[in-house]
Formats: structure tokens, sequence, C-alpha cells
């Protein structure tokens, strides 16, 4: 058993027992590839090379990376996590995309329609993606069996609390509950450096949504 197996296992035990917290994963830009994106960035036929296992099952940080431009500018080196998805996405901090000029809109990962475009760039081309570019809004990773130890449901909004010098309440942290997610609440870093939180820090549960 993992290590994080093991105090996600801890913290659903305290959960019944009335303590709730939840650990942080702090998420770096990164984007999300179709296969037909991949195959025009990459070159045809391309497989992304995992190179670190993500928190959630099955997710992973590949070696390939892309540059993210915009009207104003761009960020290299952008990772591409696996595996392929349906659409091809890109995740920033409101910090990053007012620097390429791209309006920040937060909405959950998948609910792109309407959301602003970018150029990508790698290694075999370019293309121009016409939606896609979202700021991720806070959210939290759970389990059903998590779920129910916290008493928390799928879209529920939540509340979570960080102690120390720099700490503060975040807000409307949504629930994302179903088999193949595993307790961890995703930050972006503007928020996990405005309250000073890394990777494993403990943020409370202090109030669960009707």
């Amino acid at each position: 058993m993992e290590k994080k197996d093991i105090r996600n296992a801890v913290l659903s035990h305290l959960a019944v027992m009335g303590t709730k917290y939840v650990p942080a994963g702090v998420s770096a830009r990164h984007v999300h590839l179709s296969r037909e994106d991949l195959d025009r960035l990459f070159g045809p036929g391309c497989a992304l090379h995992p190179c670190k296992a993500l928190s959630q099952p099955g997710q992973f940080a590949a070696q390939e990376r892309v540059t993210v431009s915009g009207p104003r500018g761009e960020l290299a080196n952008v990772r591409v996590l696996g595996p392929v998805r349906g659409q091809t996405q890109v995740e920033l901090t409101f910090s990053e995309a007012k620097k390429l000029g791209i309006p920040g809109q937060i909405r959950m990962s998948g609910d792109v329609d309407g959301t602003p475009g970018c150029t990508l760039k790698g290694p075999a081309g370019q293309l121009v993606i016409p939606q896609g570019v979202i700021v991720p809004a806070r959210h939290l990773h759970l389990s059903p069996q998590q779920a129910a130890c916290l008493g928390l449901k799928d879209g529920q909004a939540v509340s979570l609390r960080m102690s120390g010098q720099r700490g503060g309440t975040l807000d409307q942290v949504i629930c994302r509950v179903g088999e193949g997610h595993d307790l961890e609440v995703h930050l972006d870093t503007d928020e996990a450096n405005a309250l000073c939180v890394t990777d494993g820090d403990l943020l409370e549960l202090v109030m669960p949504g009707g």
C-alpha cells in the first residue's frame, strides 16, 4: 500500500469520528491533448511517454511539452498530461492567462464551450485551438467511499481552511465524486502560493455545502 493510500485511509477514519481534513495537491499549468492534436504537434502515431504518475489513478505527467502562445506572449515547456483526451484543454492560472493576453475563465475540467483559444507549438508543428483555455475551478476529488465518510456529494461546494501565518479559507471548492477519484483538493499555483500551501498539506473541511 502506498503512503498516500495509508494517509487517505487514516483521514477517512478520522472523518467518521468528526475530524475532517483533506490533503492538497498543487497543480501547475498543463495541457491535455486530443489524439488528433497530439499527432499534429508531435507527429502521426506519437505516444505519450509517462515520466511521473499523478495522484489520481491512471493519470500521469508525460515527457512531452508544448509552448502555449497568446496575443501578448507565450509560455514554453508546458507539460502535457496523459492519457489522451477527447478534446484538447489548456489549464492556466489567472496570472499566466493575463501574461498571455487571454481572458481567464474559471471552469471545471472538460467544460470548455465558449472559452478562449490559443496557439500550441510542438516539435512537429503548431495549431490554433478555437477554445479550451481555462482557469481550473478549485475542486476536491473523492471516491464514493471517501465522500460518504466526509458526508459530501458530487457537485457540492464546500470551504476549506489552511492554518499558518498566511492561512485563510478557500470557498467554492467543488466536489468531484466518482470511481477513479482519490481524496485530494486540487489548487493552482496562484491559490497555493497565496496561502503557502504545498503538496500534501492538510486543509480543514470547515463548511460542507447544503
